[in-house]
């Protein structure tokens, strides 16, 4: 295929760049920080409506707000990588992520509050692409970029665990706005080693943005995910449900008939999705969005509201599962150019359908060790064996020019997977508990997470058009 890889000797591309290690430390941090402030924020959410005076639905948009703009726009950050330099974007992210992080801190009004969690979530929208592209243009040889993946994905796993306990800790002894204002000094010291560190490269194509398909790539997606939202109080047939879904849906079937006919310069290239890694990547990351939510959301919730645990306390309760992922991540990384994507998909999808039939059990009585505390150490590990192997494989065999759009799409998928499922699995939490007892509410816990397992069953199957060995074990060079 034209603008395909071909392989090339190792001495003709070193498998890493210089300051590598340090490349890749700054990736890890900031897909950490992106990761951590989707989660932070949910413990200090009593005390910051209690402050500024939410309402319960307007207090939801905090979390929302962010959500949104960060799945909506994703695509747009990943093409802006490719067109305008990954250093620049990966810079532009961190000063609008740390300046709103600020704003947000410093807030008195409610509607100020969101709207720095609404610009966050923009920040975050160009920060994530552009740490994935930074991976693959440092890291070309497949062993190395593996590895980089490996510890890529922990941090981001490590920061949706680190949430529910930093922010609880950070809450209780100091105020809820040092969950926004910590990110300021943070994000300081990252545009530093980001301005040191990275080479200023482009792709060299002198290119306007795809202004159509950026409106309606980023509107089609945060109008569909907002439908499904409002689907957790709101009938399926409701205007508030339905209108802003059928919009999401006619807007994305525009996206695709710009993208394919009448962009000149489209910003996804639908060419990506004739390599059949990036086409099934996509969709099973979109799948594993939901498995994400299913583990760290729900069992959090598991904890809180059946049994009995605080917020500070669920977050430790869930730190062994966090430490699982970890441990696992790395190694399987690792092991991807020598077993392929298929093997570690089948066995992450295993522990999947193990760990949350075992989550379904669990009821009011249950105790955490054998109710909690095993089922979730088996789902760990599945998100170790897959997470880092799917953004591997939805990211593989693009041109280097391409790299961060493969980025966004990747990212996009497990963010509007994750969001869908949120939707979804809420809904059907609440038509089955019926009521707010523990034993209601376990009731209707175990039925997301038996949908969870059904997700899990859908990725073994997705798996199964993988190609059974990498498709390259040399040295990658794409072609320019």
């Amino acid at each position: 295929m034209s603008g395909g890889p071909v392989t090339t000797t190792a001495t003709a591309s070193p498998q890493v760049r210089p300051y590598a290690w340090l490349v890749l430390s700054l990736a890890c941090a900031c897909q950490f920080m992106v990761i951590l402030d989707a989660s932070i924020v949910n413990v200090a959410l009593p005390s910051i409506s209690l402050n500024l005076g939410f309402t319960p639905t307007g207090l939801a948009w905090v979390v929302n707000g962010y959500l949104l703009t960060f799945a909506g726009l994703m695509l747009l950050g990943g093409r802006a990588a490719d067109l305008f330099g990954h250093r620049r974007m990966l810079v532009a992210g961190l000063s609008l992520f740390s300046a709103s992080s600020l704003a947000g801190g410093l807030a008195t009004a409610s509607g100020v509050l969101v709207g720095a969690r609404v610009v966050q979530g923009m920040g975050a929208a160009l920060l994530a692409p552009a740490t994935l592209a930074v991976i693959n243009t440092h890291f070309t040889g497949e062993r190395a970029r593996s590895r980089a993946f490996g510890a890529w994905s922990a941090a981001g796993g490590v920061g949706g665990m680190a949430g529910a306990v930093a922010g609880g800790a950070l809450t209780t002894g100091l105020s809820w706005r040092w969950v926004f204002l910590i990110n300021v000094p943070t994000g300081a010291v990252l545009i530093g080693v980001a301005v040191t560190s990275l080479t200023g490269a482009r792709t060299g194509r002198r290119e306007s943005l795809d202004l159509t398909g950026a409106v309606t790539g980023t509107a089609g997606p945060a109008a569909l995910v907002y439908g499904v939202m409002r689907s957790a109080d709101r009938g399926w047939a409701s205007v508030p449900v339905a209108g802003p879904a059928i919009a999401g849906l006619f807007l994305l079937a525009v996206f695709v008939a710009v993208e394919a006919r009448l962009a000149t310069r489209p910003m996804v290239p639908l060419r990506l999705f004739r390599i059949r890694r990036v086409a099934v990547g996509n969709v099973m990351l979109v799948l594993f969005g939901g498995i994400a939510i299913a583990m760290w959301y729900f069992t959090s919730l598991f904890l809180q509201n059946v049994l009995g645990y605080g917020a500070f306390r669920a977050g430790l309760g869930q730190t062994p599962a966090a430490v699982t992922f970890m441990v696992v991540a790395r190694p399987a990384a690792a092991a991807l150019p020598r077993t392929g994507v298929r093997p570690l998909v089948l066995a992450g999808s295993g522990c999947f359908l193990a760990g949350f039939g075992w989550l379904a059990q669990a009821g009011a009585g249950s105790g955490y060790v054998t109710g909690v505390l095993g089922p979730t150490l088996l789902v760990a590990a599945g998100i170790g064996l897959t997470f880092p192997t799917l953004m591997a494989a939805a990211t593989a065999d693009v041109p280097e020019g391409d790299a961060g759009i493969a980025g966004g799409l990747a990212n996009t998928a497990v963010q509007v997977g994750g969001s869908l499922g949120l939707a979804a699995l809420a809904t059907a939490a609440g038509a089955r508990a019926g009521g707010s007892s523990p034993s209601a509410l376990a009731a209707g816990y175990d039925l997301v997470f038996l949908m969870a397992a059904g997700l899990g069953l859908a990725i073994a199957v997705a798996g199964l058009l993988l190609p059974r060995r990498p498709a390259l074990l040399e040295e990658v060079t794409p072609v320019r």
